[in-house]
């Protein structure tokens, strides 16, 4: 009898159960519509890459998928929704993986990653945009009057676990500066109401200012970043490093979230989906090269571990300024 190297055995069982999960991928087909919750207002950030999302996996999967915008508690309550309904597959919602990672330390929301299956799709960075009738012309000359009149200055966020107002607590910690948070239920009203000046910026991801920037009815300060971001149409937005050295952030990742639970097949299916026709899509790409983001999809053990330190740093942003009521480390979130 001739032995099988371990290599190849390890292949071949690999393969073997490669076949067998292949088999199960087809087993799911969705004989209704989906409900995917979006738990922010309509046309922020969310609301915009979940609707791409949603109509690559309608083909994948012939079916329907509804988009229900359900707002509020900064994400709370569509989360919630989520979670309490039926664990048949059909309910799914999507969002920033690091409010969903935070909800607990909050205390909005007795749920954690490990609860979830998550779906990545893009990356986003925050923006410092200004209304144009502000005399900002750079990222210097806004702190320096931040500094100059505490908590005068009005930043237009989408609430307390919002990208906006992550992105100014980050700021402030770095530079000690103080600001009045103007808080909407979405980045949507957050960006209209810097371009409208009912407040004088906004810190939203850029996905959000996207248009407002090239229409230049928001001028682009910086990013909330180590890095600079290429915007179609615009240009080169600097990073706030440049003015405030060593500054940095972790990436803030997006995507769909199907609670655990669920018959082993839905999930299979969507990873499959992920693998063969999220992974090479090219209405997400198109859309992460003009709103300003990056394209990053990945599920599974890659997308958690690919979250956890915006997570992290989130976590014990919110419990340091008192705003969480649970301590990171006691919802399995160690200090960074």
């Amino acid at each position: 009898m001739t032995s099988i190297p371990l290599s190849a055995r390890t292949f071949l069982v690999g393969g073997v159960l490669a076949a067998t999960a292949c088999g199960a991928f087809a087993q799911w087909k969705p004989t209704r519509p989906i409900n995917l919750i979006v738990p922010w207002a309509a046309g922020g950030s969310t609301d915009q890459v979940t609707r791409v999302t949603a109509a690559e996996l309608e083909k994948a999967l012939g079916q329907t998928i509804v988009i229900v915008n359900q707002p509020g508690a900064s994400g709370a309550i569509g989360t919630r929704s989520a979670l309490d309904a039926a664990r048949d597959g059909y309910t799914w919602t999507a969002g920033a993986a690091q409010d969903l990672g935070t909800y607990e330390t909050l205390g909005s929301l007795k749920t954690r990653l490990s609860d979830w299956n998550i779906f990545l799709t893009v990356a986003n960075i925050q923006v410092i945009g200004v209304n144009p009738n502000t005399p900002y012309q750079n990222a210097k000359q806004l702190l320096d009057a931040m500094k100059a009149q505490p908590g005068k200055i009005s930043v237009a966020t989408a609430g307390v676990t919002s990208a906006g107002h992550n992105a100014m607590d980050l700021i402030s910690k770095a530079t000690g500066v103080k600001y009045r948070d103007v808080s909407y239920d979405g980045g949507n009203p957050a960006v209209v109401a810097a371009v409208s000046g009912e407040a004088d910026l906004t810190t939203q991801l850029a996905v959000e200012q996207a248009d407002m920037i090239r229409g230049k009815r928001l001028r682009p300060l910086a990013t909330v970043s180590d890095k600079p971001l290429e915007l179609e149409g615009y240009g080169t937005i600097p990073p706030l490093s440049n003015t405030i050295p060593g500054f940095s952030a972790p990436a803030n990742y997006f995507g769909i979230f199907i609670p655990k639970g669920v018959p082993d097949d839905v999930v299979k299916t969507v990873e499959k989906i992920w693998a063969d026709d999220i992974s090479k899509s090219e209405a997400l790409k198109k859309y992460a090269a003009s709103r300003g983001a990056l394209f990053a999809p990945s599920y599974g053990e890659a997308a958690q571990k690919a979250v956890f330190p915006a997570v992290q740093a989130n976590a014990w942003m919110l419990f340091d300024s008192g705003k969480a009521k649970v301590s990171p480390d006691s919802v399995g979130i160690p200090k960074p």
